[in-house]
């Protein structure tokens, strides 16, 4: 008899488990904005917000920007890669004015970093150019940081 209970609890607790993740799965979350609308947020977002806004941009220009290179659609791709590095520079300036987000931020351009240096493996030799460029780029960005969070002298 005592039994029946815990298996009662059990199987409810299951039932509203499984229905919490079908609602979470079917419908979008508020948090997931398309790019031009996080764009758009930017403007008037305070502006310790506006690191990881701009580096949630980035991210997603980077996914769009491996995509379009994998369907051999260049031209399109390099225009997102060029957004990648620009929202890429606009989170380490809003980041390093605000002192918010700039580990998160640093750490963020180090993946974005790395996922650019193996797309950069699978292009011809003429499409390395601009992913090298975007590179060098990025890895200023995380200098800058990087020099912003560890000052020489301070303790």
């Amino acid at each position: 008899m005592a039994g029946s209970g815990y298996r009662f609890r059990f199987s409810a607790v299951v039932a509203l488990l499984t229905l919490g993740a079908a609602l979470a799965g079917s419908a979008p979350a508020a948090t997931d904005l398309s790019v031009e609308a996080m764009k758009g947020k930017l403007s008037s977002a305070n502006l310790g917000d506006r690191p990881h806004l701009c580096v949630r941009i980035a991210e997603r220009q980077l996914a769009e920007a491996d995509r379009l290179y994998t369907g051999a659609d260049v031209e399109q791709a390099q225009t997102k890669l060029t957004e990648v590095v620009a929202y890429s520079e606009l989170a380490r300036d809003y980041s390093i004015q605000s002192h918010k987000y700039q580990k998160q931020t640093e750490i963020a351009v180090r993946v974005m970093t790395r996922k650019l240096t193996e797309l950069m493996h699978v292009l011809g030799h003429d499409d390395q150019v601009p992913v090298r460029e975007a590179i060098g780029r990025l890895q200023r960005v995380r200098d800058d940081l990087l020099a912003a969070m560890f000052k020489k002298g301070a303790k």
